[in-house]
């Protein structure tokens, strides 16, 4: 594994995002346990891009206006889901001393789709991982699969690291109503801000 692909991956995975906010937002509301829940759901919506790049499915997106637009615009709509449900203290993102009675799994499965419904990162393992994979390599495939499986070990990693630390303020957020309020709008705008940013990417 060369230091170069690892200290590509922990530059583009640290990288504040839809992931890292949701799984910061899931400790501060939940806890410890619920950001690295969040981490390992986020973690799992890159298995999708994964496997569109191996199949081709990622180069479909690129040359596909209706198909790129398609998915660019249901993330979009569910960006902006997050954040009506930030501002109006819904869901894991709520930032209160109240118990929240989400599920492990549907704290997964949102995960899951705010990674999922992001066609830049199918795009993104097309263009990154193959930078990686030498032109004469036997198996480029599973070549792949194992710089995928790192990059998906470190995404967990950083964004568990994020959770936690956020988990560990949540005494000190939750005790101050000022704070949680600037947190919940924080949180709304910050997922209206990558709706817009996602809504003006072209493929």
């Amino acid at each position: 594994m060369s230091p170069e692909f690892l200290l590509t991956t922990l530059i583009i995975v640290a990288s504040p995002g839809t992931g890292a906010i949701y799984t910061i937002a899931a400790g501060l509301s939940r806890g410890a346990r619920a950001s690295v829940v969040a981490a390992f759901g986020c973690t799992l919506g890159i298995v999708p891009h994964v496997a569109a790049a191996m199949l081709g499915l990622a180069a479909l997106l690129h040359a596909s206006a209706l198909a790129f637009n398609a998915v660019k615009y249901a993330g979009v709509a569910y960006l902006l889901w997050m954040a009506w449900n930030s501002l109006r203290e819904k869901g894991a993102l709520r930032v209160d001393g109240a118990a929240d009675r989400r599920s492990d799994m549907r704290v997964v499965l949102d995960a899951i789709a705010i990674n999922v419904l992001n066609p830049k990162l199918s795009i993104f393992f097309v263009a990154f991982l193959p930078q990686f994979v030498s032109a004469d390599e036997a198996m480029p495939l599973l070549r792949m699969s194992e710089l995928s499986g790192v990059f998906m070990l470190v995404t967990f990693a950083v964004f568990a690291l994020y959770g936690i630390f956020a988990a560990g303020m949540r005494d000190r957020v939750v005790s101050s109503p000022r704070v949680m309020m600037w947190m919940r709008r924080s949180f709304a705008a910050a997922f209206a801000a990558l709706a817009g940013k996602l809504a003006l990417s072209e493929r």
